[in-house]
Parts: C-alpha cells; sequence; structure tokens
C-alpha cells in the first residue's frame, strides 16, 4: 500500500516554511496545515542550513532536499518520492519538474499546481516545451478564471483537464479593523507610528516594475492636493527579505521626495508581521500590469475591512467586486483613473466602512484557506 495520499513538491527557489518566501510557499504551507487529518500528505522543499532535512510541523512531514540547480533539485525530489509512494504528486508553478516527475513516477497522478503566467511564458519556456509539459500533467490547478484562460489560449488541448481553486486568508489573523479588536490594535499602531488622523493609502509587494508603483507615486500629487491628510505607505522590497535597492526602486524614492510629506517608504516586512500593516489602511491600491493571476493581497486587505483599488486585469475582477468591496480601473487608464478612485473613497468615510465591512463578508464566503482546503479535498476524493 502507497505511504502517502498526495506530496506537495514546491519550487525549491525559498525554504518551506520561511517568512521569508514567496507566495507558492506561503499557500502551500496554509493549506496542507488544513488539509492534515483528511489526506496523509508531506511536502518536499529546499534544504536550509536552519531547518532539519526531515521534521514534523504542525502535523505536516517536511522533507528537504538540497537545490544547488533546478535539475539537481527535482531529482533529490524524486528519490524523495521513491520513498513516499505517494498516489498524487502535486507540483507547484513548475511545468518542467511535472514533465520530469511523470517519467520518473508514471505509476502516480502528477497534477500541476499554477500560481501565475511567470513559468508558462517566455523566457522561462517556449510554447513546444509547455505543450509537452501540460501533456503530460494528468490535472491542472489555477487560482483563477484568468489564468485557465491563459492557458487554454496556450494549448486547447488542456481545457479538460484545468480546475480553478482560487487562493485563501486566515480571517482569525487579518483581524477587521472594523471590529473592537480590529479598531484597537489599529489606533494603537497608528499612535506607535504617530499617524493619527492620516488617511492611509496602502501599497503592498514587491517593488517591480510590472507592479506598477510608479502609477500610483505619479496620482499621488493629485490626491494630495484634493486629500491634505493623504498619507501612501509603500511595503515592500525588490526581492522577497532583501532590503536590497535595485534601479527601479531608486526611482520610486527618486519620484517621491517632493511628496516626502505624503509618501513613506517601509522596507520588507515579514508575512507574519504583514496584517498590522492592513489594518491600518483606508483603502489598498493594487496597480498591477495586465499578468497578475490573482494577487493575494487583495483578499488579505480584504478581511483585514479594506477596500481595494485594483487594475480590472488578470484575475483580480474576480476578487474586487466593482462598487462592492472596492473599484477597478482599466489598465490603460491608470494615468486618468486612478487619482480620482483614491480620492472618492478617502473623501468618504461611510463608503469605505460599507466597502470594507462587504469585503470581510466576501472573504470569509469565498476566500479562507479552510473554503480551499475544502476543494483541494473534494478534487483530491474524486480524481
Amino acid at each position: 500500500m502507497k505511504e502517502y495520499d498526495v506530496v506537495f513538491v514546491t519550487p525549491g527557489s525559498f525554504v518551506i516554511p520561511s517568512g521569508n518566501s514567496s507566495s507558492v510557499e506561503l499557500v502551500v504551507e496554509q493549506v496542507a496545515r488544513r488539509l492534515r487529518g483528511h489526506v496523509r500528505l508531506a511536502v518536499i522543499g529546499r534544504r536550509s542550513r536552519r531547518l532539519r532535512s526531515t521534521e514534523i510541523r504542525q502535523g505536516v512531514l517536511y522533507e528537504r532536499v538540497p537545490a544547488v540547480s533546478p535539475r539537481r533539485y527535482v531529482e533529490g525530489v524524486s528519490r524523495k518520492l521513491r520513498k513516499l509512494r505517494p498516489k498524487v504528486i502535486q507540483v507547484e508553478n513548475r511545468p518542467r519538474f511535472a514533465r520530469f516527475l511523470k517519467r520518473k513516477h508514471p505509476g502516480a497522478q502528477v497534477w500541476l499546481s499554477l500560481h501565475s503566467v511567470t513559468f508558462v511564458s517566455k523566457p522561462h519556456i517556449r510554447r513546444p516545451e509547455l505543450r509537452r509539459c501540460l501533456a503530460a500533467a494528468d490535472r491542472i490547478v489555477v487560482n483563477s478564471h484568468y489564468l485557465k484562460n491563459e492557458m487554454v489560449r496556450r494549448d486547447p488541448r488542456v481545457k479538460a483537464k484545468i480546475v480553478v481553486n482560487h487562493l485563501g486568508v486566515d480571517p482569525d489573523r487579518f483581524i477587521s479593523r472594523w471590529s473592537p479588536e480590529g479598531a484597537a490594535k489599529r489606533e494603537a499602531l497608528l499612535r506607535r507610528l504617530g499617524l493619527q488622523g492620516r488617511k492611509i493609502i496602502l501599497y503592498v509587494g514587491r517593488l517591480i516594475p510590472i507592479k506598477g508603483v510608479h502609477h500610483l507615486l505619479a496620482a499621488m500629487p493629485e490626491i494630495a492636493g484634493k486629500v491634505p491628510e493623504a498619507l501612501l505607505l509603500v511595503v515592500g522590497g525588490a526581492f522577497y527579505g532583501s532590503k536590497r535597492l535595485t534601479p527601479y526602486v531608486r526611482r520610486l524614492r527618486r519620484t517621491s521626495k517632493p511628496l516626502r510629506k505624503h509618501v513613506r517608504f517601509v522596507p520588507y516586512v515579514p508575512h507574519g508581521e504583514v496584517d498590522e500593516w492592513f489594518r491600518l489602511a483606508d483603502v489598498l491600491v493594487v496597480p498591477s500590469a495586465r499578468r497578475e493571476a490573482f494577487g493575494l493581497v487583495n483578499v488579505e486587505a480584504m478581511a483585514a475591512g479594506v477596500p481595494v483599488i485594483a487594475t480590472r486585469a488578470g484575475g483580480m475582477p474576480e476578487i474586487v467586486e466593482e462598487g462592492v468591496t472596492g473599484l477597478t480601473v482599466e489598465p490603460d487608464a491608470l494615468g486618468s483613473g486612478l487619482a480620482p478612485a483614491v480620492i472618492s473613497l478617502l473623501q468618504n468615510e461611510a463608503e469605505v466602512r460599507r466597502m470594507g465591512e462587504k469585503s470581510v463578508e466576501r472573504v470569509q464566503r469565498l476566500f479562507t484557506w479552510e473554503r480551499m482546503a475544502e476543494r483541494w479535498l473534494k478534487l483530491y476524493n474524486g480524481r
């Protein structure tokens, strides 16, 4: 009899679990914790000096292998899989790994769980190789209908084996700012930071061009002119867990100098602490480019009772309900549409609260880790 029902194979780029990982590892950690007790599962990830090669955390078996290169890593993963003998090998966000592991483990089902378009696009992979990798997967699970449509566009033959499972958040940690507990936590942090009386606009994420932070900074003079108490908090860095300044980050900082009373940069915050910053916000702005598959920050802000202004692109319209939990702006209209959207909310506290409370309701109904785990469980049981 096979030892495990499911083994998650993480990309090997970051250690799991870790406060400085990408969202891929975060999703795996959160879902695996909630699936334990329902399926026998394990997680394989990158080896680290500070973590044991084999350990059980919160009831989940973690196996770690060296990740000198992607090839060496996936070979080490394959050796671990021979011992674990899973029914389902769930490969996270690496199409090439799925094809390699299907060849090595033909008796197991290999599922490819995709989190973005990055590793299904050039320069990471060319279309002919991608199609071979997709053909090798027994099932493909994506985090948005947008991403499903993108995969079907790349290879129509895979449509029948694609399933959508939206991501989630922990509402017990991302407590709504409108609840008594959340309001008290928010007020305490506002006092500590000396931000009482400010209207907080929040950006959380990597500081890279595709995330569109420059559009938000360009909108700030107009916003500050109409809402003098407005303050933009830019939380994040160019790389996960790093404070290194890239040319793009330097440009952002130069752009913001004339706005020093209205813009503040906050270095990278570990995910375990980021909920505090979401609660501070009156509005979260997500000005990402067209290829944002989901955007976990959207649901994290919504769980905290914060309305979201997002680009009407990628998977974000599936999360942000226009006029109900936030506002959306066309990608081509960020230059003209972003400032009016932000101003309209900052000038209407009642609307901020209405949208924030509707956001909390929507998250609890659709976007929690428990809901996501329940959908995974149905897939495993129905395979």
